[in-house]
């Protein structure tokens, strides 16, 4: 079957969210232009890292000289609080990610390639090539990189809170810390 490239250059919309309950959460990245939708399912791991790694990305480029602080610094981008858009049909599951700066355009490149049995085969970034994982291709201007940053950063953080001690989640019900030596707490 022919690879699928789902490309959105500065999508309407391009946010992390979640469908379920903390500790039930499946975690997904969506992309909205016009009327196109697409929706990747990731893991928590993954966004956390997306968010991590975008944001230390445009911060060596205001440090370069790259980029304008008032343009990708920590106070640019548009938030974006609203839910995933529906309907959510995924349209695959991420297996390897990958991210890219484009000096001359001045804008981040996303990628989220299909999962598969054999993740390092991934293409390299921006290949049109007819073989490798379906793949969602997204390209972003620093600010709305900035703002994406943000909502995967804040998004992982709402889950269950984390342990005092052993910095696991806690369940509702209590859980048995490690550090406690198998106590409830």
């Amino acid at each position: 079957m022919r690879r699928q490239i789902f490309l959105h250059d500065h999508p309407d919309r391009f946010i992390v969210g979640t469908v379920g309950e903390p500790g039930q959460r499946v975690f997904f990245i969506q992309a909205r232009s016009g009327r196109r939708l697409n929706s990747v399912v990731l893991e928590k791991e993954q966004a956390r890292l997306l968010g991590e790694r975008i944001g230390s990305l445009l911060d060596d480029m205001i440090a370069k000289g790259h980029l304008d602080p008032v343009v990708g610094g920590p106070a640019a981008g548009v938030v974006d609080d609203g839910p995933l858009d529906t309907p959510i049909e995924e349209d695959f599951r991420a297996g390897v990610l990958g991210l890219g700066w484009n000096s001359e355009s001045g804008s981040l490149t996303l990628e989220a390639f299909a999962a598969g049995p054999d993740d390092t085969d991934a293409p390299d970034l921006e290949s049109d090539s007819d073989e490798g994982p379906d793949t969602l291709r997204v390209r972003l201007s620093p600010a709305a990189a900035r703002a994406f940053a943000r909502r995967a950063l804040a998004t992982v953080a709402a889950g269950r809170p984390a342990c005092p001690f052993c910095q696991l989640p806690l369940e509702p019900e209590g859980h048995i810390c490690p550090r406690a030596n198998g106590y409830r707490r």
